[in-house]
């Protein structure tokens, strides 16, 4: 969740504003020259918000309108079909989305991560007429907050798919004939958003397809900007060949002070983890992936000699701890480890017995084992002894060399938490360690606001583009068989109330089963 701290700067920044704002405007000597300083740059002050508009970028429109007009028909067009695709899509997605939220509302353990509720809920593009602002909600799984860490990419991600969106009406519109006010940005409490503002006079005039080209647009450029995000991301280790490798494990960019992985013997910025116990590690994936194996398995036992077996008795005798599992080590020793094995000459009973054992002295080159047959074949007097831990707990050892191996007790995700990987090894030590997960995580966030835009803003709801692209497309299709302009609104105004409760359920139903949790 946002600090308080983080907040409170923010409603302090906005309050001082404001009260600036209005002294200015209530100094009789002051305020014609505030007021005609305001109007000359664009700006706009209100309460927690502040706009911006310029007319500088409607030459860049223009010349971009009039590149390849062929080339451009047959882009809007593509972009046309993409968005009433993209409306019906959206209220599919709604309807199922809908669905699974009140299955898991009627279940006494709803799974929250696993359906990701397909994507986040997002509610933006709030528009008065085509002058709009974003309010963007979005429900990360698991828990509803974004990190401080990552808030960067967030806005920068949500400003680029905003200008982007606006880039497309805008362009459209001049390819229509119709004219562009201007173009602006501006920031709503803390979110970043761009507009465009356009001539309603000429955007009444023109046919309902070539209206429809235009309100389409802009959700059809940020799904083209969400598959170039996309297409960059999986081409990322082809772009960043050169400076960066990939598959020799994963590198570690960020420890977390005070976890499990944190130490004198833990892993550090700048190591490289190839292995989990016997499970190779060549990329995050595979670190993630690891720790889930482990999770979800029995404890992997290790061949070490019978001769370095120390009875229990030597350490005091073994007991159950109040889960039912045994431990032999009752001096809380943080090098000993308490392993179960199976008695030499006991096999056939299967009667086991405990030992209390340094534990990196123990394991150390040690061959991984699930039963004594698996340690036979390396060595004849070696016996196969396991951890004896408590229940969900694994002890696992993490492979980083030329180090030796961080020893690891505890719960698997503790430790997945605990690092921060990356799949790219600097080929140069001068290289920054942190600009592939710049540009990873950019793209990732540009995919996902991006996409959720271009899905949810088509969504036939008031005050989305969806309500201007159901209007046109009504006006298009139904002309002949419903020759009542009266009628059509009352058509369309029913097909919008009931997409606004659609939406509207499932940003509330979402919210409630998120925090309730």
């Amino acid at each position: 969740m946002i600090p308080v701290s983080l907040l409170v700067c923010v409603m302090a920044g906005w309050c001082a504003v404001y009260l600036a704002d209005t002294l200015l405007r209530s100094t009789v000597t002051h305020r014609i020259n505030y007021e005609s300083w305001l109007a000359s740059r664009g700006l706009m002050l209100s309460p927690f918000h502040v706009r911006w508009q310029t007319t500088m970028f409607n030459r860049l429109f223009a010349y971009c309108a009039r590149i390849n007009p062929r080339a451009l028909y047959l882009w809007f067009n593509s972009g046309l079909v993409f968005g009433i695709a993209a409306m019906l899509g959206s209220v599919v997605l709604l309807i199922k989305t809908l669905q699974q939220t009140l299955a898991q509302m009627t279940t006494s353990n709803p799974r929250i991560g696993g359906c990701l509720f397909m994507l986040c809920f997002c509610i933006s593009h709030i528009c008065l007429s085509l002058s709009c602002f974003w309010l963007w909600v979005c429900l990360q799984v698991p828990g509803v907050n974004l990190p401080t860490s990552q808030l960067a990419y967030f806005f920068i991600a949500l400003l680029l798919s905003g200008v982007i969106h606006e880039l497309g009406h805008a362009v459209a519109a001049l390819r229509e004939q119709v004219r562009v006010n201007g173009f602006g940005m501006f920031v709503f409490v803390m979110y970043p958003g761009a507009f465009v503002d356009l001539f309603t006079t000429h955007l009444n005039l023109i046919s309902p397809t070539q209206q429809l080209r235009i309100f389409c647009a802009g959700v059809w450029h940020n799904f083209v900007l969400c598959v170039c995000a996309l297409a960059f991301l999986f081409l990322l280790p082809v772009v960043l060949f050169p400076m960066y490798s990939t598959g020799a494990g994963a590198l570690v960019t960020e420890v977390v002070q005070g976890s499990a992985a944190d130490g004198p013997r833990g892993l550090s910025v700048g190591d490289i983890v190839t292995g989990l116990e016997d499970c190779p590690v060549r990329a995050v994936e595979d670190w993630s992936s690891c720790l889930s194996h482990l999770s979800h398995t029995p404890q992997t036992g290790y061949c070490v000699p019978v001769t370095s077996l120390q009875p229990s008795w030597a350490h005091g005798r073994a007991f159950k701890r109040l889960d039912g599992t045994m431990d032999c080590c009752s001096n809380n020793s943080l090098t000993d480890l308490c392993f179960s094995y199976v008695k030499p000459q006991g096999r056939n009973s299967r009667e086991k017995e405990y030992a209390c054992m340094p534990v990196r002295k123990m394991v150390t080159g040690s061959q991984v084992c699930r039963t004594d047959d698996d340690c036979a074949a390396f060595h004849s007097a070696s016996i196969c002894v396991t951890p004896s831990l408590e229940n969900q707990t694994r002890f696992i050892r993490v492979t980083h060399p030329p180090n030796t191996h961080m020893l690891f007790v505890g719960y698997p995700p503790h430790l997945q938490y605990a690092v921060s990987l990356t799949n790219f090894v600097p080929r140069f030590g001068f290289l920054y360690l942190d600009l592939p997960v710049f540009l990873e995580t950019f793209c990732k966030y540009v995919v996902s606001l991006s996409g959720a835009l271009a899905v949810v803003n088509s969504v036939p709801c008031f005050a989305l583009d969806g309500q201007w692209m159901l209007n046109a497309l009504l006006e298009a299709t139904l002309v002949t068989v419903v020759t009542d302009r009266q009628k059509r609104e009352l058509i369309g105004f029913f097909l919008l109330l009931a997409g606004s409760a659609l939406l509207a359920a499932n940003v509330a139903l979402g919210l409630w089963m998120v925090t309730a949790r």
